[in-house]
C-alpha cells in the first residue's frame, strides 16, 4: 500500500534502562549521573516525575545528597506522551508512583528512538513488587539494582522498611519514616 511508511535506515535506535532498589540506595543519584554524562555528550535530556512527589522540590528531581535537576511534574504516565519531546534522552524518576500505563509509555518512547532511563523503588514497604516497576524491568534492555546499607547490621540492604504506623501503600517520607534493611533484618522485623 502507498500509505504504509517505510523504515528509515538512519532512525536512531531507542532502549530502556531501569535503575531500581530500596530507599536511600542512590537511584536518583545514579539517574542524575547518567543525565549529566548525556549532557557532556551533547545530548538533550528531559526528565519527568510524578506530581505527587513534592518532598524536596516541586519542579526539580532531588537526590538524598541534594543534587538536583529541573524536571517536568506530571499527574499520569500518559501525559508524558502529550509533550513535544525534542530530546535524545527521556528520564523518569520515582516510577513506582506512576500508574501501570508507564510500561506502555516507556515502550512507545523507546520505539520512537529515545533512550529512556527510569528510576524507582522495586518493592514497597511490605517487600512486594511496586507498581509498574516489575513490568518496566521485564521490558528493559538494561537493569541496574542499587543497594543501600542496612541500618541494623551494615550488610547490603534491598528493603525499604517503614518505621511509622501507616498501612497506606504510598506514604511520602524520608529518614523519619523509612530505613533500609537487609533481607535478614527485614524478616526479623516482619515477624514481630
Amino acid at each position: 500500500m502507498f500509505l504504509e511508511k517505510t523504515a528509515n535506515p538512519k532512525k536512531r535506535s531507542g532502549w530502556i534502562e531501569v535503575i531500581c532498589g530500596s530507599m536511600f540506595s542512590g537511584k536518583t543519584e545514579e539517574l542524575i549521573r547518567r543525565l549529566n554524562r548525556a549532557k557532556i555528550a551533547k545530548q538533550r535530556v528531559e526528565i519527568f516525575k510524578p506530581e505527587i512527589d513534592k518532598r524536596y522540590d516541586e519542579k526539580n528531581v532531588v537526590s538524598h545528597d541534594a543534587n538536583a535537576v529541573q524536571c517536568t511534574p506530571v499527574q499520569t504516565a500518559a501525559q508524558i506522551l502529550l509533550y513535544d519531546i525534542d530530546v535524545d534522552v527521556v528520564a523518569i524518576d520515582e516510577a513506582q508512583f506512576f500508574d501501570m500505563e508507564l510500561v506502555k509509555v516507556a515502550n512507545v518512547l523507546a520505539d520512537r528512538g529515545f533512550r529512556v532511563i527510569v528510576a524507582g523503588l522495586d518493592m514497597d514497604f511490605r517487600g512486594v513488587p511496586f507498581g509498574p516497576m516489575p513490568g518496566l524491568m521485564a521490558i528493559a534492555e538494561y537493569v541496574t539494582k542499587v543497594h543501600a546499607i542496612c541500618m541494623n547490621c551494615g550488610n547490603l540492604a534491598q528493603y525499604s522498611h517503614r518505621t511509622i504506623k501507616n498501612e497506606s501503600l504510598v506514604v511520602l517520607g524520608e529518614k523519619e519514616s523509612y530505613e533500609p534493611l537487609c533481607r535478614s533484618c527485614f524478616l526479623k522485623i516482619q515477624k514481630v
